[in-house]
């Protein structure tokens, strides 16, 4: 079919074809093997003008195998033909161990597309695709296929579903007929629905970060406010004696702080009164009893005002007061594993605030209200049961009630949050995402627990310039781009808009599937950010049908165009019937 080469640049070979061989217009995107005495090249036909072909050089076979990438070009006097039937499955896959079914190939007579799933589940990935194109049920089939494989089967996997719209809540709800041991958990942020597990998250294990988030923290003094109240929420939630002695330790250096502050009597005794209510003891308490000399009084009426604007037991309060500082719980530091409630960190708050004098401090005084106001918010707002959980349990704990309830392992955990807004479900995405990393960094023998994030409409959540990367240096997502494959946690990143999303962890992706994508400016950015991609595969996608990708990574022997089976169950992805409902 194909005469010798007849010259080649640095990816490309071109021949003539022969003059008794009539040329097809299906020869495009076909596969040939161009042999000389030294080595087998794959190539790929990428042109035909004037009987002279166009082929791109994808890859070489040594013993058996086709790796990627051609380091060594052919002779010119090397043959060439077009791939054998037998040899498809070196570069489709074939099913066989670390094997998972993708599609089908329009190109090979629908000859199926097997990708490397170590390669693929150990390293982030992205999907991306037009509304409308099938992305949804992409991943919907990708999903159900890794259940219905056999070749590996997935009993301990950990995939975690950030279902932004709901689509998902049905698409996984018969994978315990594919196997009993398989097993599949929604939690949902809506109020209304009583047939879905509501989503709590203990407040006691979120970090400064995570709460800084929580409370839209935009300045950088609000951060040490969020920080000390941390501290003091797990303080004031600790009983035993050394626990009230520091309470009291801190309660006292307070109300000496106020006592010597440059206030009016009244404010003065509106502010140890707050502090008082924040935070309580024995010994500190509207009731408690101080001792003077013969006498006693109530500790609320030692702040009695008299006529010359002083309190009438200024000199008693200060000397009870301050039996009970001690230097030795300065560099305190309370136990990680204490019980509280947003309404315990709203009284923390208070006492952080009064007695650190952010109100007093004109330049911090906003700054202090503005969190003061939105936890106040939060509390009364629809989330706040989100952040109530009935009983204390730590991070492991807490990954078993998520992962394994009772003792049944669930593979898939599903956290819909088509009821709450971008701003807070971002807020949730980071917050889960933070505890699974922490999480799989403490595991003694690292990776070994693996756990696939998948963030669908990612652009909502994995923003580049996002406000974190100025407030705290970082970015949870952008880390565990960098860093997560070492442990073990994973991203799968799912967006109709590859254009708004955090570069860091774009670049950070080893495997893409690409459905149909239109808009120039997404287009260009797949150019530009995706590394190994060329020209001409940016073309390919243009083409595709819904439900067909562009499958290329280190998952795959080569670029390849997949056509994927329809999921069952569907995802709730599809438009609305119009023709349907206009007319019953």
């Amino acid at each position: 079919m194909f005469n010798k080469i007849n010259f080649m640049n640095d990816t490309n070979i071109f021949v003539s074809i022969k003059e008794d061989v009539e040329v097809k217009n299906n020869l495009l995107n076909v596969h040939v093997v161009i042999s000389d005495n030294e080595k087998q090249l794959l190539g790929e036909i990428e042109e035909i003008k004037d009987r002279v072909v166009k082929i791109k050089l994808l890859g070489e076979f040594r013993e058996g195998e086709l790796y990627g990438g051609v380091i060594r070009k052919p002779l010119l006097d090397a043959e060439i033909r077009p791939l054998l039937e037998n040899e498809i499955p070196l570069i489709l896959g074939q099913s066989q161990k670390n094997a998972l079914l993708l599609g089908v190939s329009p190109y090979y007579n629908n000859h199926p597309i097997y990708l490397d799933v170590n390669k693929f589940f150990s390293n982030h990935f992205a999907i991306f695709g037009n509304s409308g194109s099938g992305k949804s049920c992409g991943l919907a089939r990708l999903m159900q296929n890794v259940f219905k494989n056999p070749n590996v089967i997935p009993y301990k996997a950990n995939f975690v579903i950030f279902d932004a719209s709901g689509e998902y809540t049905s698409a996984f709800s018969t994978i315990n007929s594919i196997n009993p041991n398989f097993n599949y958990r929604v939690f949902t942020t809506s109020l209304t629905d009583n047939t879905v597990e509501k989503l709590r998250i203990p407040i006691w294990l979120l970090s400064v970060n995570d709460i800084s988030s929580l409370l839209m923290a935009n300045t950088h003094s609000q951060i040490p406010m969020i920080e000390k109240t941390l501290k003091l929420a797990r303080s004031f939630a600790e009983a035993g004696d050394q626990a009230i002695n520091y309470k009291n330790h801190i309660i006292a250096k307070a109300i000496m702080g106020v006592l010597f502050s440059d206030s009016s009597p009244a404010n003065k005794k509106n502010d140890i009164f707050r502090i008082i209510d924040s935070c309580s003891t024995p010994q500190f308490s509207m009731d408690s009893v101080v001792e003077g000399v013969g006498y006693t009084r109530l500790f609320r009426d030692c702040f009695n005002i008299d006529k010359t604007g002083t309190f009438t037991e200024g000199i008693l309060i200060t000397e009870y007061v301050s039996k009970f500082i001690d230097a030795k719980f300065d560099s305190y530091e309370p136990a990680q594993n204490s019980y509280f409630t947003l309404n315990d960190f709203e009284k923390a708050l208070e006492f952080t605030l009064i007695s650190d004098g952010w109100y007093k401090n004109k330049q911090t005084y906003s700054d202090a209200m503005t969190i003061r106001v939105r936890l106040r918010s939060l509390l009364t707002g629809p989330y706040s049961s989100i952040f109530t959980f009935p009983e204390f349990i730590n991070i492991d704990q807490y990954m078993n009630y998520l992962f394994a309830p009772n003792g049944r392992k669930c593979q898939i955990v599903n956290i819909n949050l088509d009821d709450m807004d971008d701003s807070f479900a971002a807020v949730i995405t980071k917050i889960f995402t933070r505890l699974i990393f922490d999480y799989a960094k403490r595991i003694p023998n690292r990776g070994s627990v693996p756990f696939n994030i998948l963030v669908d409409e990612a652009h909502r959540y994995i923003k580049n310039n996002d406000s974190d990367d100025f407030l705290y240096g970082f970015n949870i997502f952008n880390r565990v781009a960098k860093e997560g494959r070492k442990y073990g946690v994973m991203l799968g990143v799912i967006s109709q808009r590859p254009v708004e999303l955090s570069d860091t962890v774009i670049s950070q992706c080893s495997n893409f599937l690409i459905f149909k994508t239109n808009h120039p400016l997404d287009v260009e950015y797949i150019k530009n950010m995706i590394p190994n991609i060329n020209t001409e595969i940016v073309e390919k996608q243009k083409g595709l049908q819904s439900g067909t990708c562009l499958g290329f990574g280190t998952a795959f022997k080569i670029p390849v165009i997949a056509r994927m089976e329809m999921p069952d169950p569907m995802p709730l992805s599809t438009n609305s019937d119009v023709v349907r409902y206009w007319t019953q």
